[in-house]
């Protein structure tokens, strides 16, 4: 089921324009695609945090002004360096007719045997590229990890996908991996051991230089 989001007109472009929205709750924003001539919007800053927290790479069901009820997909979100709040948001229209390439993410799932063995669980992608029709792209993947035992790890060839999902992601890119256990740094040989043989082979040599007086 998309998401829905209402967009509001937006005019101001300038500077100021825009951090007055800001400081209104808003977030400005922009909508393009071929149904769609390219629109200045405006959306309200909680309904955008829900819906980066929730999907951020599903379809949206969005009132653009002047253009009524559209699909659409976020193509990219601006974040502020330091705070990472949204500063600037762009939507690109899309047909439900014809397949888009976007990021989902993995839903790892299970406790490894080889956790529970001492390993340590290293991830290495939370989220793969495919290519499907919008109706058809999955909210999440879910990865069974519970068999992965130290040493081994799972690679993207090993999903398990919809046969209409295409994915993007090169297939031998591991995903997951189950490191070995942290060993304890062996001991190390006492450093004056040579000097005690050297000092023994000196004591030696005086004993024998003492009977030959």
């Amino acid at each position: 089921m998309a998401a829905t989001l209402k967009a509001e007109a937006r005019t101001g472009r300038t500077k100021g324009d825009l951090n007055r929205l800001r400081a209104q709750g808003k977030v400005p924003g922009i909508v393009y695609g071929k149904k769609v001539t390219q629109t200045p919007i405006a959306i309200d800053q909680k309904e955008l945090f829900t819906l980066l927290k929730t999907n951020p790479n599903g379809i949206i069901e969005m009132d653009v002004p002047g253009f009524g009820r559209q699909p659409v997909m976020i193509n990219e979100v601006q974040r502020d360096v330091f705070t990472r709040q949204p500063l600037h948001v762009d939507f690109h229209q899309i047909n439900m007719d014809e397949p888009v390439t976007t990021t989902v993410r993995l839903e790892f799932i299970g406790d490894p045997v080889g956790v529970k063995a001492g390993g340590i669980l290293q991830i290495q992608h939370h989220e793969i590229e495919i290519r499907c029709l919008p109706q058809h792209i999955p909210s999440e993947v879910e990865v069974d990890i519970s068999g992965l035992d130290v040493g081994e790890n799972i690679l993207v060839s090993q999903l398990k996908l919809p046969a209409d999902v295409e994915v993007k992601t090169d297939e031998n890119d591991v995903l997951a991996t189950i490191l070995l256990p942290q060993k304890e740094a062996e001991e190390e040989p006492a450093a004056d051991e040579p000097a005690a043989k050297v000092e023994g082979a000196f004591e030696k040599e005086e004993k024998e230089a003492e009977k030959t007086v």
